[in-house]
C-alpha cells in the first residue's frame, strides 16, 4: 500500500553529490529539525569501509583545496585522507613546443595544490557518514513520477512511497530523464570529442605531479594515484577512440607512450578502459520554486580541466548556506527567495569555471601553426609571470572565485 510522507528537503540522486548535500545539512536537520529524504536508484555495497579494497581501475577525481576545506566542515576529510593522493605539481604543456608551465604547492604556500581520490572510496566515506545523520533512505528506488504542487513537489517512488518534498534537489546526474519530465532543457555544446579514462602503473615514482598535455590529437592529462598509479584522461576526435579502444595493451602503452612521451617514466601497466563521449551541456534552470538542480545534473564540464566536482561541490555548500539563512528569516528551504538566494551565490563562479575550462579546452583544439605559437608563448609566460601564476593557480585550487 502506498503511504504519504512530508519532508522538507528531498535528495534525488545519493552519489557524490547527493550524498555530500545529505552530509552538509546535518548541522540544519539538528539545529531545525529538518526532515531529509534521499532517494537512490542503485544498491549501496553492503561490506561498507572495512570490506572497501582499491581496485587498479578505480575511477578518481581531482580535489581541489576549496573542496579539502568544504570536506573538512562535512567531517569527512579525516577519513578520506586514507586513499587521497597530494597533487604537489601541476605541469602543463604542449606537445611540439617549448611552452611549459609549473605550478607548485611550494610557491603557493600550501600542503598540496589538491588530492585525486578514488570516487568509490569517497562515496563509501560520504555514506558511512550519513548513517550518522538523522534522515530518511529510499535504497534502492527510483523516482517514477514527479509533479509541482503548491507546497513543493510531489514524488512517487517506485518502493512505494509518496513523498510532498518543500524543495527537491536534483542531483542524480541529468541521466534520470527527470529535467526533461519537467521541461528543464540543457543547452549542449559537442566537443567532438570523447574521452577515454583507465588506470596506468608508471616505472618511476610520480612525486605527486599531475600533468596536463595538449597534443594535435586532443588533451590529456595524468593524475598521481597512492602508490606508481595514475589515472589517464585521454581525449580523442568523435569516432577515433574506438581504434585505441581495441588496441592490445602492449600496442596501447606504446600510442601512449609516443603521444605523452617519458615525463612521467615508462607505461607499463594498463586496467581496463573506458570512453565517453565530451560535451559541455548546461541546464537553462538551476532554481524554481521549490526545485534546485546541482551538479552533472547542472553542468557537466570537460574532465581534462579537473574543475566538475568542485565546481558542484560548492553549489551544495552554497545551497546550504542559502537555507540556513532563509529559515533564519523565517523562510522555508524551497521558498523562492531561498532559490533566489543560491542561485545568486552560484551565477558568477559557475560562468567564470564554465569559461575558464570550455576556453582552456577550446583553445588548444584549434590547430593553426600562429595559435600554436601564441600558446606556447603564453604557457612560458605563465611559467615567467609568478602573480599571474599564482592567481591561475587558486582559482584551479578553487580558493578564489
Amino acid at each position: 500500500m502506498n503511504h504519504s510522507e512530508r519532508v522538507d528537503i528531498a535528495i534525488i540522486g545519493g552519489g557524490l553529490v547527493g550524498a555530500s548535500l545529505g552530509c552538509a545539512l546535518a548541522p540544519l536537520i539538528r539545529r531545525h529539525g529538518l526532515r531529509v529524504a534521499v532517494i537512490e536508484a542503485n544498491a549501496l555495497p553492503a561490506d561498507g569501509m572495512q570490506g572497501y579494497q582499491p581496485s587498479f581501475d578505480a575511477r578518481a577525481s581531482a580535489i581541489a583545496q576549496g573542496s579539502r576545506r568544504h570536506f573538512q566542515t562535512l567531517g569527512v576529510w579525516d577519513a578520506l585522507t586514507r586513499e587521497a593522493q597530494p597533487i604537489e605539481t601541476i605541469h602543463v604543456s604542449e606537445r611540439g613546443r617549448l611552452g611549459v608551465t609549473r605550478l607548485t604547492a611550494d610557491e603557493l604556500g600550501v600542503d598540496a595544490l589538491g588530492y585525486v581520490l578514488p570516487n568509490a572510496w569517497m562515496g563509501r566515506v560520504l555514506h558511512d557518514r550519513l548513517t550518522d545523520i538523522d534522515l530518511d533512505w529510499h535504497c534502492p528506488a527510483r523516482v517514477e513520477d514527479i509533479a509541482a504542487s503548491p507546497q513543493g513537489y510531489r514524488l512517487r517512488l517506485s518502493d512505494g512511497s509518496e513523498l510532498h518534498a518543500g524543495l527537491t534537489v536534483l542531483a542524480d546526474g541529468g541521466r534520470s530523464g527527470l529535467k526533461e519530465r519537467l521541461g528543464i532543457a540543457s543547452h549542449e555544446a559537442p566537443y567532438d570529442q570523447a574521452a577515454l579514462i583507465t588506470t596506468l602503473e608508471v616505472s618511476q615514482p610520480h612525486r605527486g605531479v599531475a600533468f596536463e598535455r595538449f597534443t594535435a590529437e586532443g588533451p590529456l592529462a595524468l593524475l598521481p594515484l597512492t602508490g606508481n598509479r595514475m589515472e589517464l584522461i585521454w581525449t580523442h576526435a568523435a569516432g577515433e577512440e574506438h581504434a585505441t579502444l581495441a588496441l592490445s595493451d602492449g600496442d596501447f602503452l606504446a600510442r601512449l607512450q609516443r603521444a605523452f612521451g617519458e615525463r612521467a617514466g615508462r607505461f607499463r601497466r594498463v586496467g581496463r578502459r573506458h570512453v565517453y563521449p565530451l560535451s559541455l551541456v548546461t541546464a537553462e534552470e538551476s532554481v524554481r520554486p521549490g526545485l534546485a538542480v546541482l551538479g552533472n545534473a547542472a553542468h557537466a564540464l570537460h574532465p581534462v580541466a579537473g574543475q566538475g566536482f568542485n565546481l558542484a561541490l560548492r553549489g551544495v555548500m552554497d545551497l546550504v548556506a542559502a537555507i540556513d539563512a532563509g529559515i533564519a528569516s523565517g523562510q522555508p528551504p524551497g521558498d523562492m527567495s531561498v532559490m533566489h538566494a543560491f542561485e545568486a551565490r552560484r551565477a558568477l563562479d559557475r560562468r567564470n569555471v564554465i569559461r575558464f575550462s570550455d576556453g582552456l579546452i577550446r583553445l588548444f583544439g584549434v590547430s593553426h601553426p600562429l595559435l600554436s605559437h601564441v600558446r606556447a608563448a603564453g604557457l612560458v609566460g605563465l611559467n615567467l609571470a609568478g602573480p599571474v601564476r599564482r592567481a591561475f593557480a587558486r582559482r584551479a585550487m578553487g580558493l578564489e572565485r
